[in-house]
């Protein structure tokens, strides 16, 4: 029997405002040897060990408060008002990597709650806790509500004006379903608002997935385990091929699930390098080319 054919899919991996953070810290860490990151760079354990090993030091915020004239890195999820502050009080030289699409969210909830006064809840549809969501929720001095999910909407006052914005990385279907809950459950005499604030180039990659994912016997999907956004594509893969596995790295790959495979599919989450994706791929062709 012929061996299978493995294919990575081509649109795959990084997000540009991921591959501009490492760039800014491979450039810095070129220069002088260090750089300390405000969490990890990406949400995916293998690039932060190679970036470590280059001298690379991932802090937290309580980390930051007690470094004093360094250089930070802040990362492409961005930040709230309260860690530029830091960065002043201790004399530290913000490199900011920041999204151009995550800043200009920013930039747009922190207008709206300056305008708004007390006149609106902005609410914000996104997985609570995460470094985006607590840079956005900032934005409003910490009084924006956070919905992960319809249940959470219990939380959001509906006899009271709405703004609703989305974490740049949630799916379109997820926001859609926000939007019709709170129209259903809001009051007649108030205004709702939504604003569709996801990120095209992740959200587009969802139905090139699934087209990829359908293509293949086999599709392996690559994410680190901190990743929300590799949970939804894994997601989305699995939706149209049930054979469709999760793994970090080439150490889990099982040489079972190759077994009558015509085609096997590698792909990721933004947050997934492509030289994980090449390591996995060659390990399948060792695996599957055995004679």
């Amino acid at each position: 029997m012929n061996a299978p054919k493995v294919e990575i899919d081509a649109d795959s991996g990084f997000c540009f405002g991921v591959v501009t953070a490492i760039r800014k810290a491979e450039e810095e860490l070129a220069a002088s040897g260090v750089l300390y990151c405000l969490g990890d760079i990406v949400h995916n354990s293998d690039e932060v060990e190679r970036l470590r090993s280059k001298g690379l030091k991932t802090i937290t915020h309580d980390d930051m408060a007690k470094l004093h004239g360094v250089k930070v890195l802040l990362r492409a999820h961005g930040e709230p008002p309260s860690t530029y502050d830091m960065a002043r009080r201790n004399n530290i030289e913000i490199i900011d990597a920041t999204c151009p699409v995550v800043l200009q969210l920013q930039r747009r909830i922190k207008s709206a709650y300056v305008d708004s006064g007390n006149d609106r809840q902005i609410v914000i549809y996104g997985k609570s806790g995460h470094a985006e969501v607590n840079g956005l929720v900032g934005q409003t001095e910490g009084k924006a509500i956070v919905v992960e999910d319809v249940d959470g909407l219990n939380n959001v006052d509906f006899s009271a004006n709405i703004d609703l914005y989305s974490q740049t990385t949630k799916s379109p279907e997820g926001l859609r379903a926000m939007i019709a809950e709170i129209n259903r459950r809001k009051a007649p005499d108030t205004t709702f608002r939504h604003f569709d604030t996801i990120c095209r180039q992740v959200s587009s990659r969802v139905d090139k997935l699934k087209s990829f994912a359908a293509s293949h016997s086999v599709v392996i999907f690559v994410s680190g385990a901190k990743s929300s956004n590799g949970r939804v594509l894994f997601s989305e893969c699995k939706a149209v091929n049930q054979s469709t596995y999760l793994i970090s790295n080439k150490s889990q790959i099982d040489a079972q699930w190759f077994e009558g495979a015509e085609s096997i599919g590698v792909c990721g989450a933004t947050s997934t390098p492509r030289w994980i994706m090449e390591d996995i791929r060659d390990e399948i062709m060792r695996l599957t080319q055995k004679s």
